[in-house]
């Protein structure tokens, strides 16, 4: 039964990515076949099967991005993340992946895109080479004169031989905005790209509002209505097919077909996206308006790894465990917000981030708050906050937390709301067991957060309720020095790097054995697993979760997404 219940959870994420990919599917077969209608006859004489080629990812691009804003609407998301929680965790948790699901939309967005902008390159070199062929015995030909003089009905929109691709490209309605919206897509997946996002943050936030650019661009790109068809009326007294071998007498005196009249298909796409872009607006409103709120820096902390902890107060906020904020410093930069989990409880008068000093943006709110000798005076805005997979933690018997580097901060809020929890002798706290995990690759990483754990470790001995917490800390690598020095210390009562009870441990956890033991301890109960920390341990720690939830025992894993 437990592992039906974990593998109903993957199946959920399964069928949802698969009906994403149907829709997509079908809306690809369907507009591919729409445009083998009797209607496009003459296009496709003049343009092939490079027709359905160019509008089936049309339509699957119109799809597509109406879906791309919604999973970055932080607002809306929290509101069904709450709506929905008291009905299905499996569907809540499924809203926790949102970047992904954003992710692989953009990957989409870019398929098509590349099979759309292939497809018109043949179709425009067609349009040219039956514009320039002068053969007036050559039904591409005369396809191409037909709408010349009044220009109201023509099929072939390049309506002159004195001209090329390149020159098409910049001076239509459809060319123009296919070009700038090509290179927004490029500026945005490129510098999306992990390694940029990491080391270059500012590059990343600035080009992703290029987004703007872009639907500006796609909303527009329809109305030079280049893809034609025969019209309706037209059709009635003029059968392709049968008219198609009579192009010679088309019009002339005793023909039975007359010249095939044609229209430009309607602007379609502000209709798929024009719902989610007012979605959008009304989030970035929502934010603008929040952001606006006064917020007291009531203390700053510059802890010993190079990281700084800001306590402050705004009128009205609530938090819950293991949400974050966004939060911009309009004294670096008026336009950048990042993301920062909370380290408070929502038992504290005021709420708190940790902020490792490690890129320029950080490096100047350093600066900004005094470095070393740090001040209050600092003017910061708050968005937030915003739920995450943590705020479940409390819904689970047993939890496992797992948090690498500085990926601990949304433990530290949990951890302390536990603590106030059993001070305050809740009775309403399900949980009774926490197991808890830190990775971190050297020893500096510890220091601020080993206080929290000293702090823990005391009052829950005075307490005694030792057993509740239990810690692992792990230290993945070591300088030869470092370990001299812990060789020799080995023995002393408390840890010599953090100052614990709990001696570190070096290495990596051997993830299977810990999980088998944390089964036996729980028969019969759902453990919740959380991680905040890389992708590679989210894979190990999913597949440990699925090998040990047996025996009645439901491993289920959450990880946090920014």
């Amino acid at each position: 039964a437990s592992a039906y219940h974990v593998s109903f959870t993957y199946l959920c994420l399964f069928v949802s990515q698969l009906v994403w990919l149907g829709i997509n599917a079908f809306l690809f077969v369907h507009f591919y076949i729409v445009f083998l209608d009797e209607r496009f006859y003459y296009t496709r004489v003049l343009l092939g099967h490079a027709l359905s080629w160019a509008r089936a990812p049309a339509a699957c691009l119109n799809f597509n991005c109406m879906l791309i804003l919604l999973p970055v609407c932080r607002n809306l998301l929290s509101f069904l993340r709450g709506t929905i929680q008291c009905c299905s965790r499996t569907a809540a948790r499924q809203l926790d992946r949102n970047i992904t699901f954003h992710k692989l939309v953009a990957y989409m967005i870019a398929l098509h895109t590349a099979i759309h902008i292939i497809a018109h390159l043949f179709n425009f070199e067609r349009f040219m080479n039956a514009q320039l062929d002068g053969n007036a015995s050559d039904i591409n030909y005369v396809l191409s004169q037909i709408g010349n003089g009044d220009n109201r009905s023509f099929l072939n929109p390049i309506r002159t031989n004195d001209t090329n691709q390149t020159i098409v490209m910049f001076t239509t309605i459809a060319g123009l905005t296919g070009v700038v919206i090509t290179l927004a897509l490029i500026l945005i997946i490129t510098s999306s790209m992990e390694v940029i996002r990491r080391s270059y943050f500012e590059v990343f936030w600035f080009t992703h509002h290029l987004f703007v650019v872009f639907f500006i661009g796609l909303v527009l790109h329809g109305v030079g209505r280049i893809v034609r068809g025969q019209t309706v009326t037209s059709l009635e007294n003029h059968k392709p097919n049968e008219c198609e071998k009579y192009f010679e007498q088309w019009g002339k005196n005793g023909s039975h077909c007359q010249y095939p009249e044609f229209a430009g298909n309607p602007p379609m796409t502000w209709k798929w996206v024009v719902a989610p872009m007012f979605l959008y607006l009304c989030e970035r409103l929502i934010r603008f308006i929040r952001s606006q709120q006064k917020v007291v820096i009531t203390k700053v902390v510059m802890h010993p790894s190079k990281t700084l902890e800001l306590q402050m107060k705004k009128k009205g906020f609530k938090m819950e465990v293991g949400q974050y904020v966004f939060m911009q410093c309009p004294s670096i930069s008026q336009l950048e917000w990042h993301p920062f989990t909370l380290t408070s409880a929502p038992e504290e008068d005021h709420f708190s981030v940790h902020i490792r000093i490690v890129g320029d943006w950080t490096e100047r709110l350093y600066k900004a708050c005094g470095g070393d000798k740090p001040n209050v005076l600092l003017r910061m805005a708050v968005d937030g906050p915003f739920g995450t997979a943590s705020e479940d933690v409390f819904r689970y018997e047993a939890v496992v937390l797992v948090g690498a580097g500085i990926g601990v901060t949304p433990f530290a809020s949990i951890l302390k709301s536990v603590w106030y929890k059993h001070v305050q002798e809740n009775a309403d706290i399900f949980t009774k067991k926490i197991y808890f995990y830190w990775l971190c690759p050297e020893t500096q990483a510890f220091e601020w957060f080993a206080d929290l754990l000293q702090s823990l470790e005391g009052q829950m001995g005075e307490k005694d309720m030792s057993d509740f917490l239990s810690y692992n800390i792990y230290l993945t690598r070591w300088k030869d020095k470092e370990a001299a020095h812990l060789r020799v210390h080995h023995e002393a009562e408390n840890d010599p790097i953090t100052g614990l009870k709990q001696k570190t441990l070096y290495g990596k956890p051997n993830w299977d054995t810990e999980f088998s033991t944390i089964a036996a301890k729980h028969p019969g109960s759902k453990v919740g697993v959380f991680l905040c920390g890389p992708p590679v341990l989210g894979e190990q720690l999913a597949k440990q979760c699925i090998a040990h939830s047996e025996s009645g025992v439901k491993f289920i894993f959450n990880k946090e997404n920014f």
